[in-house]
């Protein structure tokens, strides 16, 4: 029967090759589109909200916690204002806090961010690794570590000496006097940090053209002069706790309830999760739209074997007169439109990783943030079983159709 079953399906995906392709091709966009959908919205939110950071806070000047988040953290969007340096010292030099690092940004390098701070920040060896034989900057000499996108889109490497320019987009008119040589590269780790150029923050304060406000009145940094600790800013400060959340908490209490100038975004995830709830609205609109070619994808089986239920009623009733139960004819037809299915199913695959490469592209070269498409998620094994559910019980009523077929009334000659 299973060998009967399988010529049947056979001779009909064949004899109806183009609308066997157009169904596959529909099944397969609409499969494909809901496997990408659930697993693009997924690891953006996980790498956004819940990746690896390294600190638990981030302290800054009064505003948005979360336009703090993604300067500070993501290099994206503007600073909100910059906070004395004795804000920095204070956190440095409290107990409760296991790591400090100061970041002043305002600078860009051909359009990547240029974030000044102490080689302090690079002793996270998880985080920060350095290709062969590079080393880290001298905070007293105008050198620079670049990210791995930075080197490989900028064509630089170690020895190569650039010009930062004023501002966070490229502006060639824009460009400063002080040159910077490149003394290391960090290996790529598929953070924001890809697209960093670091350099010592002393470097920020002397870059000409830089006015720090940190004693309440604009100075300027003069060659050979010591820059004394009031007249100095920083845009934000990166916070590691001791005592975990419950310092945390003391912190957000007293920073963001009773002082006035700072704001204490922690936790950090806690910022960019509340963005993707706020935009929830669009990933359930995708949602829809995929469910929706799904829907039609399963139409289509239904519309493409009901359509050809009458040219092959003679057929069907020669199957009977020949012997072939009703339930035969009434599975053949069920096993077709399942097939249809499942070869959409399988080819949604290639539609899910080609939506999933370009969104990891599109992604990487915005933020740094990188989105695997082979990770894991459930969507990659309900939505081909629900896809052959459906293309199943779209072939009930065409199968129904043929199972009622009359057999004398469609074995009489037509001509």
């Amino acid at each position: 029967m299973i060998g009967g079953l399988a010529m049947i399906v056979g001779r009909s995906l064949r004899q109806h090759a183009l609308s066997t392709v157009v169904t596959v091709a529909s099944a397969a966009l609409g499969s494909g589109l809901v496997m990408a959908v659930f697993a693009v919205s997924e690891q953006s939110k996980e790498a956004f909200s819940g990746g690896p950071v390294g600190f638990d806070a981030v302290l800054g000047a009064r505003g948005s916690e979360l336009q703090l988040v993604l300067n500070t953290v993501f290099h994206l969007e503007t600073s909100p204002g910059n906070l004395p340096w004795e804000k920095y010292v204070a956190m440095k030099e409290d107990r409760r806090v296991e790591r400090a690092i100061p970041y002043a940004v305002g600078d860009n390098l051909e359009g990547f961010r240029i974030v000044g701070t102490t080689a302090e920040l690079f002793e996270d060896a998880e985080r920060f690794r350095l290709v062969g034989d590079s080393r880290l900057f001298d905070p007293e000499r105008r050198e620079a570590l670049l990210g791995s996108t930075v080197a490989r889109e900028l064509g630089l490497r170690i020895g190569s000496r650039v010009h930062p320019s004023h501002g966070l987009e490229h502006n060639e008119h824009h460009d400063h006097d002080e040159e910077y040589v490149i003394v290391g590269v960090f290996e790529p780790s598929n953070s924001p940090n890809d697209r960093v150029v670091w350099i010592p923050i002393e470097g920020i304060f002397r870059m000409g053209g830089h006015v720090l406000r940190g004693s309440g009145e604009h100075y300027e940094a003069k060659p050979g002069e010591e820059i004394e600790d009031e007249h100095k800013e920083v845009s934000a400060v990166l916070l590691k706790f001791r005592g975990g959340n419950r310092t945390g908490q003391t912190f957000s209490n007293q920073i963001n309830l009773e002082e006035k100038d700072a704001t204490l975004a922690w936790p950090i995830g806690k910022s960019m999760a509340e963005l993707f709830n706020k935009l929830g609205w669009v990933n359930r609109i995708l949602e829809v739209v995929a469910y929706l070619v799904v829907a039609v994808a399963a139409g289509s089986i239904l519309a493409s074997l009901y359509n050809t239920m009458n040219e092959r009623r003679r057929e069907f009733a020669i199957l009977r007169a020949l012997g072939a139960r009703r339930r035969t004819v009434f599975s053949a037809i069920v096993v077709e439109a399942g097939t249809i299915a499942a070869l959409g199913a399988a080819l949604g695959f290639a539609v899910y990783y080609g939506i999933l490469l370009a969104a990891a592209a599109v992604v990487q070269r915005q933020t740094g943030v990188v989105l695997e498409a082979g990770a894991w998620h459930p969507a990659l094994a309900l939505t081909p079983a629900g896809m052959l559910a459906m293309g199943v019980l779209a072939g009930c009523l065409p199968a129904y159709k043929a199972y009622a077929t009359d057999v004398a009334a469609n074995l009489v000659p037509t001509s």
